[in-house]
């Protein structure tokens, strides 16, 4: 059987692609049709997906640059390959970190706070608990068009302050080295000219703004752009892999299983994009 695309998963998008071992080298053909599906659709659900961390960092260099995570381009092998995301401490044992406020439980998306963020993200279910640890996607191009005309014309032209932690407070941001970046609140896709919203938890506030009066925009941008409709809940499987577009989608896990007993296990890579606009 070769590659099927399936039907859309939501109104909010998401599609599935069967047939195809990304453990494999991509033929052409079949990076044009997953490019087309990830442009139309913005995430991707690859099922069944038996791939080692090297043969997931292979796979991810086929649509750009690999991140590399933390560590500064560290030679050790954990930034050389797709890294370890899990809810398991430093022996091993799982924890709940849920209630962390720079935790992937809350709506962001990836590296904001970078002067070039990410196109793409994705993940690679290699443990998973009996049931829950769902990640949830929000769409920002039909939270954007949601909006009313009033508020469009309001936010035109804003640019949003991002810094890692800015949900913790200045004392969670100081722990970081980088310094704040901007970025226009509605970003243009440059795949599709549409706009989007673009915000999240590391979004600090906006600049030549109030402090308060900008954080206050942005919560009530933020619940407007996560309500159902705009929403789609993956409900995961071991092999899933999934890769999304970090220009429109915001994303979280969800904390609906029992964190400190079931292990969580994935392998993640992220693909440098370019300078919102």
């Amino acid at each position: 059987m070769g590659l099927v695309v399936g039907p859309r998963l939501s109104a909010a998008g998401g599609v599935v692609i069967s047939g195809i071992d990304l453990a494999e080298h991509l033929v052409p053909e079949a990076r044009a049709r997953i490019i087309e599906a990830f442009r139309d659709h913005h995430f991707v659900v690859f099922p069944g997906q038996a791939l080692t961390r090297e043969r997931q960092y292979q796979y991810a260099r086929n649509f750009g640059e690999i991140e590399p995570h933390g560590g500064g381009g560290s030679p050790d092998k954990r930034y050389a390959v797709a890294h370890v995301i899990s809810n398991l401490d430093k022996d091993g044992n799982p924890v709940d970190r849920s209630s962390s406020p720079v935790s992937n439980y809350r709506w962001h998306t990836d590296k904001s706070y970078h002067p070039v963020p990410p196109l793409l993200t994705m993940l690679h279910a290699v443990e998973l608990p009996p049931s829950g640890g769902d990640t949830e996607f929000a769409n920002t191009l039909m939270g954007y068009a949601a909006l009313p005309e009033e508020t469009k014309r309001r936010i035109a032209g804003l640019r949003v302050v991002f810094c890692w932690g800015a949900s913790g407070g200045k004392s969670i941001m100081a722990m970081r080295e980088d310094p704040p970046i901007d970025h226009p609140l509605v970003r243009t896709h440059p795949d599709t000219g549409n706009k989007a919203l673009y915000l999240g938890n590391h979004a600090w506030h906006i600049r030549g703004m109030p402090e308060s009066e900008g954080a206050a925009l942005l919560e009530e941008l933020l619940e407007h752009a996560t309500q159902r409709q705009f929403v789609y809940a993956h409900r995961w499987r071991k092999g899933d892999l999934v890769m999304w577009d970090n220009r429109c989608l915001l994303h979280r896990a969800v904390a609906n299983y029992d964190m400190g007993k079931y292990r969580r296990v994935m392998h993640r890579s992220v693909v440098r994009g370019t300078v919102p606009f």
